[in-house]
């Protein structure tokens, strides 16, 4: 039972070291987690107050809040209509409005350029899971 466990993590290790960026990017997309919603923002009540995971917010970081992806998950956030696309660290917990599944920082909503519409449809992607 050790010997198939052995050898099924230092098969992943090595195909994970080995491919290149396009094998990673297929990898990710087959086998952790791949959805479409919609995404909102939060920032200036909340900039410098600690979030659920203990950091401080700041506003103009690159981070998000998602009710259950573990703290500290890295997530590709693609625009679905402008197809823009940007990573956040998951800090909080959250959007606890309607049928939103992530609310971002104010720093990756401007940078997806979705500040004055609020809202957007997305894809979330997640390219590297958390801690907690």
């Amino acid at each position: 039972m050790f010997k198939l466990f052995f050898t099924s993590l230092l098969m992943l290790i090595s195909t994970t070291i080995f491919a290149g960026p396009d094998k990673i990017e297929r990898m990710i997309n087959d086998n952790i987690w791949d959805v479409k919603g919609v995404a909102s923002w939060y920032g200036g009540k909340f900039h410098g107050r600690k979030t659920a995971s203990g950091e401080r917010y700041n506003m103009y970081a690159m981070t998000a809040a998602h009710r259950t992806l573990p703290f500290g998950s890295i997530v590709k956030v693609t625009d679905a209509n402008s197809g823009k696309s940007v990573f956040v660290k998951i800090t909080d917990r959250g959007p606890y409005h309607g049928n939103r599944i992530i609310d971002l920082s104010r720093g990756a909503a401007n940078k997806l350029g979705i500040i004055k519409v609020g809202t957007c449809k997305i894809r979330l992607t997640v390219i590297q899971r958390g801690y907690i």
